[in-house]
Formats: C-alpha cells, structure tokens, sequence
C-alpha cells in the first residue's frame, strides 16, 4: 500500500488524528515518529495513547527517554530519542519489552536508536504546512498496511 497524506490545521486537528488512528488499531504496532521539533509527534502520541485507554498522565519521555504504561489490556511504550547520541546508549534501557508483539511502541526520533528498535510497522511525518500540518503515513509491514486500509 502507497504512502497516504492528510493536512491537520492545528494541534486540536493532529490530537484527533491521534485518536482516529487509535480507534482503528488493532494488536500492537510499532510506529517511528518522525517531524522537526515542534512538529506534533508528542501532541499526536499522547492523543493515541488516551484513546487506547492510558488513564495516567502521560509524561513527554524527554528526560526519560522511555515511559511505560498499561493501555488496557495491552502494553504500551511513547520513546524520544532526540537526546541520544549513538544508538549504543540505548542497551541499559531494557528494551526487549518493546519486542512484545501485543505492544503498542511509539518512538520519536527513532533515527537516532538505529539498531537497537524493533522495525517499525509504520512510519508517521508530520511536517509544517502554512499554518498547520500536514501528515504522511507510510506502511513497512502488512500490519501497517492493515491499520492503514482501516484509516478512511
């Protein structure tokens, strides 16, 4: 399946792009971030991980660099990587939890992790368009073509 676009005129517009996304996924899902600083990435993920059910707070993995949460039956992990330097960096987080074929991995920058993340489903951009956004998705795996058929 081809890449897909759509235009989101604000913040509210790509927070509810997040939940639409989360109303069509089914099982887990690994899905790279990626945009400029600013972009969406964290508005659109905190958005998904809401509709999936987290009912915590979710925290920006910044500092972190991981935050772990339970999306109802299923887990779930939102990754920045925007403050590593080599993905080698990575191996004290304990990362195999991400391999968890039920989870559901959202990374942000996930450039900067090469190598140490599990593939991705889905590949999300989010780039400046005038005064919005706009949004590219595009599928690497059929569970990416799968959510991404869903996605009307």
């Amino acid at each position: 399946m081809a890449e897909r676009h759509w235009k989101l005129a604000d913040e509210d517009a790509t927070r509810a792009f997040g939940t639409r996304v989360a109303d069509v996924l089914e099982g887990g899902i690994v899905i790279y971030l990626h945009g400029e600083l600013g972009a969406g990435k964290t508005s659109f993920a905190r958005a998904l991980l809401t509709a999936l059910g987290v009912g915590e707070r979710i925290k920006s993995p910044t500092y972190s660099l991981v935050e772990g949460y339970q999306a109802k039956e299923r887990p779930a992990w939102h990754l920045d990587l925007y403050r590593i330097a080599d993905p080698g960096e990575l191996e004290w987080l304990g990362l195999d939890a991400l391999s968890d074929p039920a989870a559901v991995v959202l990374v942000e920058w996930p450039e900067r992790g090469k190598g140490a993340l599990p593939a991705s489903d889905l590949e999300l951009e989010l780039t400046y368009s005038g005064t919005g956004r706009s949004v590219a998705l595009r599928p690497s795996t059929s569970r990416g073509e799968q959510l991404l058929a869903r996605l009307k």
